[in-house]
């Protein structure tokens, strides 16, 4: 008999049979040659069954049908690749042994698990555990095949992942949806991933921004000019900061200090997915889904990357020959010139920093592979560039500079100065937008903050100076400068949190350490962002992320309810660990399920006691109710399912579902891990299918949810993008309206009985944005922003409500 081998998806298929049986027949379903019959998932064959599956009861959403907890769950065929489902059953009874050839991690293991739980394939199992497509590569696999069994532990891993997900997402959404009759995803990943957001926003919102002075003075010694800062308690006062000028300016001055120190750069790590995400979206303005399909293109259709799916910056001895085999295949490319110029010496198994197997578990760093890349779209280029030029830096000598430091007297009074010489580019030259010649770095002490006086030039001129000769202030001056609010998250900073759990980590070894507790795995976390995004919890204003009253709402009625766990980033980190650990077998997933039906129990009771929320906390949302059977847009619809197991709220009532969903889903993408969207019958479907991994449990309920939303019983979704956002109270005195955004402008709610309040978007050449207006309601005034007045003139100030009964604003600088 032959031998059955199930990859995951179809293009993945060919691949593998045009290397083990290339003149194999083609039955479009399936590759049969004369050793091998080859097929395929696609994606997800198989889910976990919706609620109601398991009781009809369950189609409607009802407080009092939680928690809903299934003794064993359920697995049903996905009914749009059920004939695929079919072929695999009967190619295997051909055959008497089988090759999972599904992606080479846990939601491909899960994959590969479901289809054979289902279909009670009992035939032996060798699995392909590879790191990229390349005819080499798969041949070597096929070789060396490893027992299926080597993989039980990654298989319950996976299972534990979409199970839990599906558990807290299905009751959390659920219950906080049909407590305060508004469609609210909730999911073990997504819920923790919007709290970091929630405690961002509040942070700037809160801040008060305070006025302070530095005073910069301008030296010269011969030829020699520099800039230095006062040094001092930080000063308020701003006619002592012009008096500290005055009395430098013009004056002698002498060389208290002067220290000079060699230092060196090394090259970046190489690229985990994370990290690639964290760079496309700084550089190119990339989303983080955008970038793992960019990525997966270049891995499957290309075949020019290895598996970006992995959270290693890392390579092995056995990696070691391969990139010198990739560099000499890059000769006579767009990259010959740093080809030639590279040292090879500089990669060998020694070099700690990139060859390091401890810091590699399923897969090595993602590396350019020797396939010739033709063929790209403009923005697989990008992607392509990035991780090639990363490659190569690994070849290429550190970044020399001397640190000079200065401390110069003048008057009783001292200014520091820090001068960054270059002296040898090394890797750098790769990067030649990175020179920074003449500008300014804010210095940041071990704690990663910055030190206002404190600052760095950067020059490849030379620099020196002779302690021994005085030096002479030629100017002086106090600069106004202003505390300012933390940065509001992008999707490249919201990674490196999810990362780390939300934990403010600057340490290289630290933050390896923290990968095994982070929010999510490197392949979920930007189906999760996405959830954040579809369910109407955040929005983007161009790289910002930004909370909407609907998120802000829903994080504070989850605190309330007391189950401030669900929101917990540290909590749900500790989560991840586990999982990894019954990965390795460490830890039980029997311990780690029982756990989670209980905390998904201790949900269902702390909001059983909660106080229903106001209608008004959602009034930039639709009532529910008013969505109709589609959950609130016909993309929730879908979400819905799949949330079920993040957010899992999936109902088949239209917004039950859909909530649930979409918490699950949300969740889900992260929960489920890259495996876990993906992972289990649940993720497969998941709302959003180009989201490939949407999380496993999480993933799927939301899936699945998110289709079904147009059953009866759960209340209907809301419509997160359609409603008006609510930014607070009316100021108009004795109006008690709501403020919120229309078309235009910020208008009263209570318009039709004559307010006239109004706060138009577009004001003193910008666009307006959310927490703006609301510090405008708030307080009465912004913090400093440029601003265009009259005539074009270009200012940086204040925004003041100069009239609360009618929005008329005024500048203050």
């Amino acid at each position: 008999m032959k031998t059955l081998v199930i990859a995951e998806k179809p293009d993945m298929g060919r691949t593998i049979a045009a290397v083990i049986e290339p003149k194999a027949a083609n039955k479009r379903t399936y590759i049969e040659g004369s050793d091998y019959i080859i097929t395929w998932a696609i994606g997800h064959l198989i889910e976990l069954a919706e609620p109601d599956k398991y009781d009809e009861k369950y189609k409607k959403w009802r407080f009092e049908h939680l928690p809903i907890i299934p003794d064993e769950f359920k697995l049903l065929p996905n009914p749009r690749t059920k004939d695929q489902l079919k072929v695999i059953k009967e190619v295997a009874k051909q055959c008497d042994k089988i090759v999972n050839a599904c992606d080479a991690g846990r939601e491909g293991q899960h994959i590969f698990s479901l289809i054979q739980r289902h279909l009670k394939l009992k035939q032996p199992v060798k699995r392909l555990w590879i790191s990229d497509l390349t005819a080499e590569t798969i041949r070597s696999g096929f070789q060396q095949l490893k027992d299926g069994s080597d993989f039980d532990n990654l298989t319950r891993a996976a299972r534990a992942r979409s199970e839990a997900d599906w558990i807290i997402g299905m009751n959390g959404s659920r219950a906080f949806t049909t407590k305060h009759n508004v469609l609210l995803s909730v999911g073990r990943v997504q819920t923790p991933v919007l709290a970091l957001i929630y405690d961002r926003q509040k942070l700037i919102e809160d801040f008060s921004s305070l006025k302070f002075y530095e005073v910069e003075a301008f030296f010269t010694q011969e030829q020699t000019e520099y800039r230095g800062l006062w040094q001092g308690e930080r000063i308020t006062d701003p006619a002592k900061a012009e008096g500290i000028a005055a009395k430098v300016k013009g004056k002698p001055a002498r060389i208290a200090s002067y220290e000079v120190k060699d230092t060196k750069e090394y090259p970046f790590k190489l690229y985990d997915l994370t990290l690639l995400q964290r760079e496309s979206n700084a550089k190119l303005g990339f989303s983080a889904k955008k970038t793992l399909d960019v990525a997966q293109a270049l891995y499957e259709k290309h075949k020019v990357i290895s598996y970006p799916r992995t959270n290693s910056n890392y390579v092995t001895e056995q990696n070691i020959p391969e990139m010198h085999k990739t560099l000499s295949a890059l000769q006579g490319t767009a990259y010959d010139e740093w080809v030639r110029q590279a040292n090879r010496n500089l990669v060998h198994k020694n070099n700690k920093a990139i060859c390091n197997p401890a810091k590699v578990e399923d897969h090595h760093a993602i590396l350019p592979t020797g396939k010739r890349a033709n063929g790209l779209s403009a923005d697989e280029q990008k992607v392509y560039d990035l991780i090639v030029r990363r490659f190569l830096s690994q070849f290429y000598p550190a970044a020399e500079y001397k640190v000079h430091t200065v401390l110069t007297e003048v008057e009783k009074e001292t200014f520091k100065t820090t001068v960054k010489e270059l002296l040898q580019l090394g890797w750098k030259v790769l990067y030649p937008e990175s020179k920074k010649d003449g500008k300014r770095a804010k210095a940041k002490d071990d704690k990663g903050k910055e030190e206002d006086e404190a600052e760095e030039e950067e020059t490849s001129e030379p620099f020196s100076l002779n302690a021994s000769l005085g030096a002479h202030c030629r100017d002086a001056a106090a600069k106004e400068k202003e505390t300012q609010p933390p940065k509001a998250f992008t999707e490249g900073t919201l990674l490196k949190a999810m990362e780390s759990a939300g934990k403010q980590i600057e340490d290289e070894e630290l933050r390896d350490a923290m990968k095994d507790s982070g929010l999510g795995t490197p392949a979920t976390r930007a189906a999760t962002i996405e959830r954040l995004k579809h369910v109407g919890y955040v929005t983007m204003q161009g790289k910002r992320i930004t909370l909407t009253p609907k998120g802000r709402t829903a994080v504070e009625l989850i605190r309330a309810a007391g189950v401030e766990l669900l929101t917990s980033p540290e909590m749900t980190g500790q989560w991840e660990r586990r999982l990894n650990e019954i990965s390795r077998g460490q830890a039980s997933d029997e311990t780690f399920m029982r756990n989670v039906k209980k905390f998904a129990t201790l949900i269902v009771d702390k909001v059983r006691v909660q106080n229903r929320a106001a209608r008004t906390a959602f009034e930039g949302d639709e009532p529910a109710g008013k969505a109709g059977g589609r959950a609130g847009a016909g993309k929730t619809r879908r979400s819905a399912k799949a949330s079920g197991t993040d957010g899992a709220a999936a109902g088949k009532a239209p917004g039950a579902r859909a909530a649930a969903g979409t918490a699950a889903r949300g969740n889900g993408a992260q929960a489920g891990s890259a495996d876990s969207a993906r992972s289990g019958a649940a993720g497969g479907r998941a709302g959003q299918a180009p989201v490939r991994e949407t999380a496993g449990a999480e993933g799927q309920a939301s899936a699945r949810g998110s289709r079904t939303a147009a059953g009866p019983g759960a209340p209907a979704a809301a419509k997160p993008a359609d409603g008006p956002r609510v930014v607070g109270a009316c100021p108009r005195p004795g109006c008690g309206g709501t403020i919120f955004m229309g078309k235009k402008g910020y208008g009263c709610s209570h318009y039709k009985t004559g307010c006239t309040f109004v706060i138009w978007k577009e004001s003193f050449g910008r666009s307006l944005t959310d927490a703006q207006v609301k510090a405008l309601l708030e307080k009465g005034k912004t913090a400093k922003l440029k601003l265009e007045r009259q005539g074009g003139e270009e200012v940086s100030a204040r925004l003041v409500l100069a009239d609360p009964s009618t929005g008329r604003l005024e500048t203050e600088e």
